[in-house]
């Protein structure tokens, strides 16, 4: 039982602690500090009622005071207790008792500058192996305080495992899967790091996990497909009819590599976990039954591999680095194979460029330029020279060369996160790691010179200018200009041929875009109910603001002020309608979080006044008194604002529920107040902003119209947020002027290469077909 209370005889307990176990005392407790062999003995000062989490979870929290650093100015930690051991504890807790913690998680305390305690607290449960040791004694001072020893047992707890056709809704599950498909962690539209797995297990049931965390390292270290993990306390909710899995408190991850046959070692950033000879057998039945089940490629592509317009993964080592606009990042790389196709050299500035020069000299033939654009700008830019690198979903694009050699490669990583594109950074212990590290080590690198010549695009220095590189993108842009992104498979397919055939069936075409509407490209940002289906325009601002001014005419119910999980303030405006404000911020174990992490509510307030609370808080809910509580306003103004965007919810679908349905949200270990989310637990059905367009296409044998429904794939472009972004704006008007260039003729429009399915409409009175465009995006240069 991993609570004891000791049997002490004269001050010693009958089974001491082992000799590697050592005491840790408050000051040389911080972050980063390895407490596998540790353990914390204090007194208790101050403890809380035991609570339960939202998911339900036991919840107990005390304060510590290390006695023997009584004359430090700060001489207490707090600790949160999860699950039975928090149960365990308050039952036989008294004010005075001794403690010793061993197996804890140090992690950094978000009230430290309230409370005046340690800057991080201690995280300890049951589940994640830890130790509490409890002797009854009077709280003295350091110099009467004797020393104690403590028996140290551990006894792995039992854990059942739920297969994924047997998940339900609301449950906090543990269980096993094998990874289908996954997004390398990225910065969330939060503070938080965010990854995306969809897991599969011999139940055929699937399940996608989003998780996030404050904390790269504590999410899964997903490698590929295939791999195996195992997960703890994740919470499952159904939405849309699918389960889904969040992190919850206490949440915790192992993984192993997929390949049956390699060593089954966890892949895990925590010191403390339990994993049996049961557990084994279960990764060796995973791996068996996805080796025979699922299709598992095999080891990345190699650069000698590479062929135009491919999309691939490619493990290989970082050697340079540099900064080449504000748009993207250049990442020279190496995997000891050399690309069959001359290679396009990125010019930047020598000052700009990190990398040990005489070997970036030495491997400028072996070396592939990768450009990385948009959100994965910021791990590009934290990467290590010499770091071992996967990168997923690179875009081999074909240029055009100006030589005789003809064509040439470029290497693109593109924004967003589609397909699982990202970057991960793999250890030195990683097979294939391993085995890439000996291939380079055996290399003749003096044999490397002497290879054929390369192309003179590839001998170009790296010192010329960054408008040398702009005017190469200009005369490098080569058509057509999309990308297909799937079904490569599919050969093209004429219109005429299309026109005449029956619905439902999917084609690749190679047409041009005549004309498209709407011409004003924000009438094209529509509102989706992804569950009655439906289409409507996004409410105009002024809309919103006459809603909000109606909702002020009530005056504010001073009763609902300041409840358990939340704090009010209220104030009168100075001009003549002398307007009562009231914003209510939400708190988290009874106290204020910081504002970027704070979900804060507003009666009374304007639009110009949410837009400005929208910049210092992370989440902004316009809501208005009523009797019986708090309430959301009527479904035409949108239920949450959160950075530039506004959130509305389906009249139809949605029973909105009392705002009070928020508390246990913010009761969770580190509510991450995801838009999704709060759409649950206030019963609203949330609307998608997507881009709806009409394409008429040509290819020479018929014209075709064709509708875009998309959220942000083809533009690379968030619908969300372009009407409100003059910038976003910019950049979709120059895109279509790409495709589609204004007074141009027929014959001098560019290419495009699309995915388009037909399908049929019926109803009482007619029949018709109709094509939409699918898995299809804009090619990096055109953006």
């Amino acid at each position: 039982m991993p609570v004891l209370l000791l049997k002490v005889v004269n001050g010693v307990a009958e089974t001491p602690l082992p000799s590697h176990i050592q005491r840790e005392d408050l000051n040389n407790l911080r972050e980063g500090v390895d407490c596998t062999n540790k353990y914390f003995q204090g007194t208790v000062t101050l403890s809380y009622p035991l609570t339960k989490l939202a998911d339900g979870t036991d919840f107990f929290k005390i304060v510590l005071q290390d006695l023997s650093n009584s004359c430090t100015r700060i001489n207490s930690i707090n600790v949160l207790m999860y699950g039975k051991m928090a149960e365990d504890c308050s039952k036989v807790l008294s004010h005075g008792d001794n403690f010793v913690i061993a197996g804890f998680k140090l992690v950094k305390s978000p009230t430290a500058a309230e409370d005046g305690r340690h800057d991080c607290h201690l995280e300890v449960s049951e589940d994640a192996g830890s130790a509490v040791y409890v002797r009854g004694y009077p709280t003295l001072s350091c110099l009467q305080m004797p020393t104690f020893t403590f028996c140290f047992t551990s006894v792995a707890p039992k854990y059942a495992y739920t297969s994924l056709n047997q998940l339900k809704d609301g449950t906090i599950v543990n269980l096993y899967g094998v990874v289908k498909f996954f997004k390398p962690p990225y910065v969330s539209k939060g503070t938080d790091y965010c990854s995306v797995v969809t897991l599969v297990d011999p139940s055929n049931a699937k399940l996608t996990c989003t998780l996030f965390s404050g904390n790269l390292d504590s999410l899964p270290k997903i490698y590929k497909v295939g791999d195996v993990v195992r997960f703890h306390r994740i919470k499952i909710r159904e939405y849309n009819g699918q389960m889904q899995g969040i992190t919850s408190g206490g949440f915790a991850s192992l993984t192993f590599d997929g390949t049956v046959g390699t060593p089954i070692v966890p892949r895990t950033s925590s010191k403390v976990y339990t994993f049996t000879d049961e557990e084994v057998k279960t990764v060796k039945e995973l791996r068996a039954w996805a080796a025979s089940n699922l299709s598992i490629s095999g080891p990345a592509a190699k650069l000698s591999g590479v062929q135009p317009m491919l999309f691939f993964d490619l493990t290989c080592q970082l050697i340079g680095k540099a900064k080449v606009d504000g748009s993207s990042f250049l990442l020279k790389v190496w995997d000891g194979t050399k690309c069959p196709y001359p290679t396009w050299k990125v010019s930047v500035e020598d000052r700009e460029l990190e990398g040990e020069k005489g070997l970036l000299y030495q491997l400028q033939n072996l070396t592939a330029d990768i450009l990385v654009y948009d959100n994965h700008m910021q791990l590009a830019k934290s990467l290590k020279i010499g770091s071992f690198l996967r990168i997923y979903s690179v875009h081999a694009k074909q240029g055009s060369a100006d030589n005789e050699d003809g064509s040439h490669i470029e290497f693109h990583l593109h924004g967003g996160t589609c397909y699982g594109r990202g970057i991960g950074v793999l250890p030195e212990s990683n097979p294939e790691v391993k085995e890439l590290k000996e291939f380079l080590e055996s290399m003749d690198l003096e044999e490397s010179q002497d290879m054929e010549s390369v192309s003179s695009l590839e001998l170009e220095g790296t010192s010329n200018s960054v408008a040398d590189l702009e005017s190469h993108l200009q005369r490098c842009q080569q058509l057509p200009v999309t990308v297909l992104t799937d079904h490569q498979d599919l050969k093209n397919t004429d219109l005429k041929t299309i026109l005449n055939s029956t619905a439902p069936q999917q084609y690749r075409i190679r047409a041009k875009l005549r004309t498209y509407h709407p011409q004003k490209l924000y009438q094209s940002v529509k509102l989706h109910c992804s569950k009655c289906n439906s289409l409507q325009e996004v409410p105009a601002g002024d809309d919103f603001d006459f809603n909000l001014q109606g909702s002020a005419v009530t005056a504010p119910n001073t009763e609902l002020h300041s409840m358990s999980w939340y704090d009010s303030i209220m104030w009168t405006t100075q001009d003549q309608k002398q307007r009562k404000i009231v914003i209510h911020f939400v708190k988290h174990d009874e106290l204020l979080q910081h504002p970027k992490d704070t979900l804060v509510m507003i009666e009374g307030g304007t639009l110009k006044e949410m837009w400005k609370l929208t910049k210092r808080f992370k989440c902004v809910i316009p809501v208005r008194s009523t009797e019986d509580g708090l309430q959301l306003l009527d479904l035409s103004s949108p239920f949450l604002l959160q950075g530039n965007v506004t959130y509305y919810g389906c009249k139809q679908c949605s029973t909105p529920k009392p705002i009070n349905s928020l508390s246990p949200l913010a009761a969770e270990q580190q509510p991450s107040w995801e838009p999704t989310e709060i759409a649950e637990v206030l019963g609203i059905e949330p609307l998608q902003y997507v881009f709806v367009m009409k394409f008429t296409l040509v290819d020479g044998t018929a014209p075709l119209n064709a509708y875009l429904f998309d959220y942000e794939k083809f533009f690379q472009i968030p619908a969300s947020e372009i009407l409100t972004s003059n910038y976003l704006q910019q950049k979709m008007e120059m895109t279509m002027n790409t495709l589609c260039p204004p007074g141009r003729k027929l014959d001098d429009l560019p290419w495009l290469e699309c995915f388009i399915k037909s399908y049929n409409v019926k109803d009482e009175t007619k029949h018709q077909v109709y094509y939409q465009i699918f898995d299809t995006t804009v090619a990096e240069d055109v953006v």
